[in-house]
Order: structure tokens, then C-alpha cells, then sequence
């Protein structure tokens, strides 16, 4: 059994900033990756960033220079700290997990970001 847990997600004002954190817990022999989605009211859910169990990092281009995405190999803990908030960023987050001998991803229950003056 695996859990996400996440936090930090929230109301801010344009320009702003939030930390996202996301604790993984259970089964967990060898990680793949760590990640972020997003999903905006009627549209498809999206990456935003994800980083390797190396430390290599992927961005989607809308979000590159803007969020930073790190993670705690030792508690299995990843963080999404977004600055220069728009309200485009205005979505739900989805913490994923890639794990070895799964064939599936894992998620976690979502966080609501709104970005709004």
C-alpha cells in the first residue's frame, strides 16, 4: 500500500508564491520519479514538473524559470516551490510517483492552487 500525501496549495494574489509538499509512504523499494500535475476546470490534466530519483529535473515550458521542483531522497518527499504566480496556474495539483515493479503510477488526493486578485 502507498500513500501521497500533500500540502500546501492555497489562495494567492498574481506574482505570488506557494510551496507545494508531497510525503510518500508504504511499499516503496526503489523510486522511479517523482512529479507534479495539474488539471484547470475543463481541461486535460497536465505535468508540471517532474525530477528523476538522480535529480534530473523536467519542467513543461509554461512554468520553466518560475517553479523549482526538489525532492528528499531519504523521505521520499517532494517539493514544488512556484513563484511569479498567474492565474493561468489556477488548477488542481496532483502529486505522482513512478515506483520499480509497478505498472502504474500513484497519486495523491490533489491540492487546489488559485492564483486570483
Amino acid at each position: 500500500q502507498v500513500q501521497l500525501v500533500e500540502s500546501g496549495g492555497g489562495l494567492v494574489q498574481p506574482g505570488g508564491s506557494l510551496r507545494l509538499s508531497c510525503a510518500a509512504s508504504g511499499n516503496i523499494f526503489s523510486v522511479i520519479a517523482m512529479g507534479w500535475y495539474r488539471q484547470a476546470p475543463g481541461k486535460q490534466r497536465e505535468l508540471v514538473a517532474r525530477i528523476t530519483s538522480g535529480g534530473t529535473p523536467q519542467y513543461t515550458d509554461s512554468v520553466k524559470g518560475r517553479f523549482t521542483i526538489s525532492r528528499d531522497n531519504g523521505n521520499n518527499t517532494v517539493h514544488l516551490q512556484m513563484n511569479s504566480l498567474k492565474p493561468v496556474d489556477t488548477a488542481v495539483y496532483y502529486c505522482n510517483l513512478e515506483i520499480q515493479g509497478s505498472g502504474f503510477p500513484y497519486w495523491g488526493q490533489g491540492t487546489q492552487v488559485t492564483v486570483s486578485s
